[in-house]
């Protein structure tokens, strides 16, 4: 029976499946520059330290994070593996959630850095999680943002002690 919240192949057999060409080298390529210019520039919104970025990255050693640091802001060429730009992409996902669900920059990075009840975090910080070293720990807070983003419930936590509810005043309709 097929499963129809998959999407199928024009045969109609199983999921789709990637198109193998996005991961040629050539794509690789034209994609790593600007992808590692912004996730340094996340990094530095986060105020994420050396040790951490490269946990993020899979932790390359440190010459060559270096050396795709510099070809990037000045703009060379150089190829990043898969497992480097999907972490980079989980990165991507991590900071457009945060940007949605937060009015501010400093909220959603306080939201970040701050110790969190939901089981997946366990009263720690979901930073903990992104900065882990593993792939899985970036996604599951992609994953948990992603779900807050579309309706799920997000249990309360400290940055939303200081709210204040919605006086009758303040709803307007036009």
């Amino acid at each position: 029976m097929l499963n129809d919240h998959e999407p199928q192949t024009a045969e109609g057999r199983g999921p789709q499946r990637l198109d193998n060409s996005r991961f040629a080298p050539a794509n690789r390529r034209r994609l790593s520059p600007p992808a590692l210019r912004t996730f340094l520039a996340i990094a530095d919104l986060w105020g994420l330290t050396e040790e951490q970025r490269l946990l993020v990255l899979g932790y390359p050693s440190r010459s060559t994070y270096h050396n795709w640091s510099k070809q990037a802001r000045e703009h060379g060429a150089f190829t990043l593996d898969v497992d480097v730009l999907a972490r980079i992409s989980a990165v991507f996902g991590i900071h457009q959630a945060l940007g949605i669900l937060f009015p501010t920059e400093r909220l959603g990075v306080e939201w970040l850095r701050g110790p969190h009840n939901a089981v997946v975090f366990g009263g720690r910080p979901p930073l903990d999680l992104v900065t882990s070293g593993s792939q899985d720990g970036l996604l599951t807070v992609r994953r948990f943002l992603d779900g807050a983003r579309g309706g799920l419930y997000m249990q309360p936590n400290a940055i939303d002690d200081a709210f204040t509810p919605y006086d009758d005043t303040e709803i307007v309709f036009r």
